[in-house]
């Protein structure tokens, strides 16, 4: 047995349609919708390219879901600094300018936004 990197993300929002057109804006591709059980609601994927894929739920699901958190996405880039300013276009708001870091043996450039459900995003870019 091996893993193969992630499968989704699931970001738990307030407003699914709101969140699913933030990340079209961000160049993402809404690849599947479905019912959330009874509730007249959809949950969403939603495709940034590679292994970036945003499942978002709408809050008001029962179980082990309704006080589920993360810290933040990192959604790998070629672009951190254009990815960064596409978010803000998109109406994320700035919360790390970017950055050049040095993480161990790796260089990296790093920024971050918030998103229209309090999300933290984090655009990452390997650079050596």
């Amino acid at each position: 047995m091996k893993f193969n990197g992630y499968h989704h993300i699931g970001l738990i929002v307030e407003d699914a349609e709101k969140s699913v057109e933030f990340y079209k804006k961000l160049g993402a591709v809404e690849t599947l919708s479905f019912p959330m059980g009874d509730t007249g609601k959809k949950i969403y994927l939603a495709d940034l390219g590679g292994n970036a894929v945003v499942e978002i739920i709408p809050r008001g699901n029962a179980g082990e879901e309704a006080s589920a958190r993360f810290a933040h996405i990192a959604i790998a880039t070629d672009d951190a600094s254009a990815a960064f300013d596409l978010a803000v276009k998109a109406g994320a708001k700035p919360q790390t300018e970017p950055r050049d870091v040095t993480l161990g043996a790796m260089n990296a450039r790093i920024a971050f936004v918030v998103g229209p459900d309090k999300e933290t995003l984090e655009f990452f870019q390997v650079k050596s």
